[in-house]
């Protein structure tokens, strides 16, 4: 009687240890579901579409007074945000190791040269690296629009910003009018921006 017992036991912890575990296997089952769900409702995404019309950030609506902000461009001149007073002015942190960063500049210069003829300028300003690194980098791209140089990461700061990309829209008047983190379509600013440019 006691073998008995004993093997009696043996199988309990041997059910134990080979019973699949009824939570774990719910949970998965759940993850399935909700992926089969997600591809059914995604939209169908066009081949020729880029990134950032796929997955776009939308603009948030804010207000409030934009920061001083002094730096140097590429030829290494100074420049400040306070000369773009009476202009739309967009502002796109962003850096050359951040691939959302790299995919949106083609978005950002087309939408630039549609709109620069009504007082709009895209102040795309590097984070934190040397003008050389960023120079030889927008060599290789159409990118026309003024390009800064912020090796201290001072931009950021003055937006309490610390995420790349992230992009501010200042109005004629100065004020910080929309803000968003993220790649961005140009559907996106046609829809967010243009209003504020054709106020």
């Amino acid at each position: 009687m006691p073998e008995l017992k004993t093997a009696n036991r043996h199988k309990k912890k041997n059910l134990k240890r080979t019973a699949p575990p009824v939570g774990l296997i719910t949970m998965g089952l759940g993850i399935v579901l909700i992926g089969i769900a997600a591809l059914f409702l995604m939209p169908k995404s066009d081949s020729s579409a880029s990134a950032p019309d796929e997955y776009s950030s939308v603009p948030m609506a804010v207000k409030y007074d934009a920061p001083e902000l002094n730096l140097t461009d590429l030829a290494g001149e100074p420049v400040s945000l306070e000369d773009y007073r009476g202009q739309i002015v967009l502002v796109n942190l962003w850096a050359t190791w951040c691939p959302p960063c790299k995919a949106e500049l083609p978005v950002l210069q087309e939408y630039y040269e549609d709109h620069r003829a009504e007082g709009f300028v895209i102040l795309g300003i590097d984070s934190q690296e040397p003008p050389s690194t960023v120079e030889n980098y927008i060599k290789t791209t159409n990118v026309s629009y003024p390009i800064w140089i912020d090796e201290k990461g001072e931009a950021g700061e003055a937006f309490s910003s610390f995420s790349l990309p992230a992009s501010f829209v200042i109005d004629k008047e100065g004020t910080v009018r929309l803000a968003w983190v993220g790649a961005i379509s140009k559907a996106m600013l046609e829809q967010y921006v243009t209003p504020v440019i054709q106020e």
